[in-house]
């Protein structure tokens, strides 16, 4: 699960990127900031619970 939530961080930090520099592409920004913002929700809750499992 850890591994899949980098992979999301990640994911979501080239589509902020991408949709920073190409503004005909304005909705993969929006696509970026929810992604960005649902993993670090799930990281919190992660961390809050002391969920270790896989």
């Amino acid at each position: 699960m850890n591994t899949l939530l980098i992979i999301v961080g990640i994911i979501a930090i080239i589509l902020l990127f991408t949709g920073g520099f190409v503004q005909s592409l304005n909705f993969l920004l929006w696509v970026g900031i929810v992604l960005l913002v649902l993993a670090v929700i799930v990281w919190l809750v992660r961390m809050l619970t002391g969920n270790r499992s896989v």
